[in-house]
């Protein structure tokens, strides 16, 4: 699962904290600002804020990252770290990121103790 996708269904899970609020708060925000509030990508995480438990919400969320390119844009992505950040200073934040990481689509363990870097301009990761 990709970076943006982590930090909105991690943050789903744990918007009951005030910085996780804020953090998730100002991603959506650059995302409405970037895509229009009325994008697919935004419609997909106002969907998924309903039912955060959805296989099928949380994957139609990734598709729309990967169809936006949204991990091409390295503020996003600092955005999408910083939520990240927050939860992992929250108790068993770390577990939830990393039970996050979990593909959806195939159950494919994806993570592991490790953090997301925004990727340099020109270089793939």
């Amino acid at each position: 699962m990709d970076i943006i996708t982590t930090a909105i269904v991690a943050a789903l899970a744990n918007l009951s904290k005030e910085a996780i609020k804020d953090s998730y708060n100002a991603l959506k925000a650059a995302l409405k600002k970037k895509f229009g509030s009325e994008s697919e990508l935004v419609d997909a995480v106002d969907k998924l804020e309903k039912k955060p438990d959805s296989e099928a919400r949380k994957a139609i969320v990734q598709e729309e990252v990967e169809v936006a390119k949204v991990n091409n844009d390295p503020s996003l992505l600092q955005l999408a770290q910083n939520l990240l950040d927050k939860i992992k200073e929250q108790p068993e934040g770390q577990e939830i990121i990393n039970q996050t990481q979990t593909n959806t689509v195939s159950g494919v363990k994806v993570g592991g103790n490790f953090e997301f870097k925004p990727v340099q301009e020109g270089k793939k990761s």
